[in-house]
């Protein structure tokens, strides 16, 4: 099987993984994911298997590497346009949380505490170039 198929990429959670597959599958790459039915069965252990394996055949590497990487990975707004940084016009824009305020640190330490999620977190913008930390309303 290793010479059959070769993992390109590596994913945290199932759902993200899925939604590359789909759309490796619509180019039509024969697509193989690993270790995504015990990472649904319990989270928690993503970062311990070393996360939702996504392997496509050796022949098609690639073809699925170049498909990858045209794929962007930064923010885009409710209409599907780049959001641009307010400091230096960059759109190398990532989404991160943040925990900041009281009641955003209150609601981790209950959720940690008591092993749930946490009830309020707020996210943020950050750009990659400048660094500089934006919301968008």
């Amino acid at each position: 099987m290793e010479d059959t198929f070769k993992t390109i990429t590596v994913f945290q959670y199932t759902t993200e993984a899925e939604i590359i597959k789909g759309r490796l599958e619509a180019e039509g790459i024969e697509v193989f994911l690993t270790d995504y039915t015990t990472i649904d069965t319990n989270p928690i252990v993503s970062n311990a298997i070393g996360g939702v394996k996504l392997k496509v055949c050796a022949e098609q590497e690639a073809e699925a590497i170049a498909i990858l990487k045209s794929i962007s990975s930064y923010s885009l707004d409710n209409d599907g346009h780049a959001i641009s940084c307010p400091n230096c016009q960059e759109t190398k824009i990532e989404l991160f949380s943040t925990i900041k305020d009281l009641k955003s640190f209150m609601a981790f330490l209950v959720g940690f505490v008591f092993g749930t999620l946490p009830f309020h977190t707020r996210y943020n913008y950050r750009c990659e170039n400048c660094k500089t930390e934006f919301p968008i309303e």
